[in-house]
């Protein structure tokens, strides 16, 4: 059995992340999604997710993709979790092209980047949110 890993926030589920999961999932036969905590958002990367880690895990979890959600809370535990799950090929956006490179080195595994949906992402649909939200207020009623 090829098992695949990749990790994300998944905040405001859209289309571009279903597209991620489905191509991930095309690479192996088990899927395991490393979901980003809302500490771990919050003090290592710097943003706030709209919705709880629970509420991204329900939602995960509903995907017929995804076989598996694991807690992400650092950025190293991807060794840990290469060797805990066993994992063939780890798949990420291609945002992060060559940041993940050292996983193929120092554990053997496949390393894949894959191409985002450009028209889309989840910063450009809270600014746009923000945006519609600001334009409301400045009406005159």
């Amino acid at each position: 059995m090829n098992r695949v890993i990749t990790y994300g926030t998944f905040d405001l589920l859209h289309y571009g992340h279903i597209n991620l999961l489905r191509a991930a999932k095309q690479k192996g036969d088990y899927l395991i999604v490393g979901l980003s905590t809302d500490e771990f958002n919050l003090h290592q990367k710097g943003k706030k997710s709209y919705f709880t880690y629970e509420k991204r895990k329900q939602l995960l979890e509903a995907i017929r993709y995804v076989d598996l959600v694991i807690p992400e809370d650092s950025w190293a535990q991807k060794h840990t979790d290469v060797d805990q799950y066993n994992i063939d090929t780890f798949v990420i956006g291609d945002d992060w092209e060559g940041k993940f490179d050292f996983l193929s080195t120092e554990s053997g595994i496949e390393v894949v980047y894959l191409p985002r949906t450009p028209e889309v992402s989840t910063t450009q649909i809270k600014a746009d949110l923000t945006n519609m939200n600001d334009k409301d207020k400045s009406k005159d009623f």
